[in-house]
């Protein structure tokens, strides 16, 4: 066997390597925008309201909090609709397209106030960023529902999944580094001055080009995936009872459970870590200087963890990359949690490069399970589900993000954290606790908290395998045929007894209205 065929065979790529690769690489290229949008908006939003605009803490906070409710109500109906879309071009990707334009509109409003900021007047400017949080999100909600939603249907295989999930991973990186890069440079390269309202001028020129650089991958996805018909799909009729059953009855499956409470708790770490961040390096470490350079050095080590997170999966098991590089993320945040302006800032880069290679593990345990996820609903329900269970990846992000931001807003506040007076000699004892514990301690919990909830997650590819094969055998015969102890295993896995799961009930299919009323 050749090199080539060596390496092929290790990462699991089967027959001519571009006809294997290409419909992975073409449902990914959205991924430059649906990750790379998100990315100069976790490093530079906050403090551009409150370093540039001059709103206070309190004022962002309200924003995120407001923003969060409705992009609750935003993400559970674009799952419930894409679900229901009936289209020849099939029910998912046309949402793609149709999401670009308000997606970028929203992006645009939120680097740009329109001269708003220029009149002094803080509450029409609450009011106008608040209004480009909604835009954005539901722009983004738009776009990130369908597309997670498709890739069930188009990748039914247990690795084939991580294969996709780990070329997402890439994409991600080539619209996050570039981005960043960018507006690290335009800021002011590798050796930041304090943000002030003179720098409007800059985040104006990079919302400009974000916006000619995000415009062009989901067409390209749009032209490169290909989707079933759902023209003559059947839908249930249309109410609110149904509507909320729906996303009610999505929580009996212990998987799904399992799933989402690893993404809230995984999020929730991540989005304090990334929201107090900037705050900590300028106001705590007193170290601001380094921002872009520690920005970058943590890109590298997320990336670095991408290898041994996809063979980790290809090898092991799904959730093994968890279990091994979550204990880097969790001691990167315990370094800051003691940090000080006399620390060396080898220690500051040291935290820096532990927890962002540490965090890759879970996130990708997070987004490598959520199709696996859709399997066990089918199972259980006897349904193809993709929406509603997507809609759910980008609940999390973006709903414990706002939440995050919102909590960490307020709590500065209150602590008396100012705005105006940042630097590490004007801050007051609670101001700094409060930093130390949106940065550090609070996550390191909600980190552990994760931990604990990953190795309790036991789904593994034999039992994908087994899951699949009995929806494939119940769906033609209308019964399915395993040995007591794979019932026992499969009702472990969803949480429910063989009897009260679709698999396990007599007829091919039930009608979707008794579906919805159980």
């Amino acid at each position: 066997m050749g090199l080539g065929n060596k390496i092929k065979n290790a990462v699991g790529i089967e027959g001519n390597t571009w006809e294997y690769l290409r419909p992975i690489v073409g449902y990914n290229v959205a991924n430059i925008t649906i990750g790379g949008v998100t990315n100069p908006l976790s490093k530079y939003h906050q403090q551009f309201l409150n370093y540039v605009e001059g709103l206070d803490t309190r004022m962002t906070g309200t924003i995120s909090t407001i923003a969060g409710v409705f992009d609750a109500i935003t993400d559970l109906a674009m799952g419930f609709i894409t679900d229901r879309t009936k289209s020849k071009l099939g029910k998912h990707r046309v949402w793609i397209i149709a999401a670009l334009p308000v997606l970028l509109i929203g992006y645009f409003m939120k680097w740009y106030s329109f001269g708003i900021s220029g009149t002094g007047n803080e509450n029409a400017l609450f009011v106008y960023y608040l209004m480009a949080s909604f835009i954005y999100s539901t722009g983004y909600t738009m776009m990130n529902i369908p597309h997670a939603a498709m890739l069930p249907t188009i990748a039914p295989k247990y690795f084939e999944r991580t294969q996709y999930k780990i070329m997402e991973y890439i994409f991600n990186m080539f619209g996050m580094f570039p981005s960043f890069i960018f507006m690290s440079l335009i800021l002011g390269g590798t050796s930041l001055d304090n943000p002030s309202a003179a720098d409007r001028p800059k985040y104006l020129f990079c919302g400009i080009c974000f916006i000619l650089f995000f415009c062009w991958s989901p067409i390209v996805t749009f032209f490169s995936t290909k989707e079933k018909s759902s023209a003559d799909m059947v839908n249930p009729p249309l109410n609110l009872k149904f509507f909320f059953r729906e996303y009610i009855q999505v929580f009996r499956n212990k998987a799904f459970r399992q799933y989402f409470f690893i993404g809230l708790f995984y999020s929730f770490a991540k989005n304090f870590y990334g929201d107090a961040d900037q705050i900590f390096i300028r106001s705590v470490a007193d170290k601001y200087s380094h921002f872009a350079n520690l920005q970058t050095i943590a890109g590298v080590a997320e990336v670095a963890g991408g290898p041994f997170n996809y063979f980790l999966s290809r090898y092991m098991d799904k959730r093994f990359c968890g279990l091994l590089l979550t204990p880097f993320m969790i001691a990167g945040l315990l370094i800051n949690g003691f940090a000080t302006p006399t620390t060396p800032v080898f220690f500051i880069y040291l935290a820096s490069i532990l927890y962002n290679f540490g965090f890759s593990g879970p996130g990708f345990v997070v987004n490598n399970i959520q199709p696996d996820v859709t399997d066990v609903d089918e199972l259980i329900t006897g349904r193809r589900r993709e929406g509603v269970i997507a809609t759910f990846n980008s609940f999390l992000k973006k709903t414990s993000m706002s939440i995050s931001s919102g909590a960490l807003g307020y709590m500065l506040y209150y602590m008396g954290y100012d705005v105006k007076n940042p630097s590490y000699d004007m801050l007051s004892g609670t101001a700094e606790v409060g930093i130390r514990l949106a940065v550090s301690w609070l996550p390191a919990i909600f980190t552990v908290i994760s931990l604990i909830l990953i190795f309790c997650y036991k789904m593994k590819k034999r039992d994908h395998e087994l899951i699949q094969a009995a929806i494939k055998e119940k769906h033609e015969t209308g019964t399915c045929t395993l040995s007591g102890s794979d019932k026992k295993r499969l009702e472990q896995i969803a949480g429910q007894r063989w009897e009260n799961m679709w698999i396990g009930q007599t007829g091919v299919d039930r009608k979707l209205e008794e579906i919805a009323n159980i």
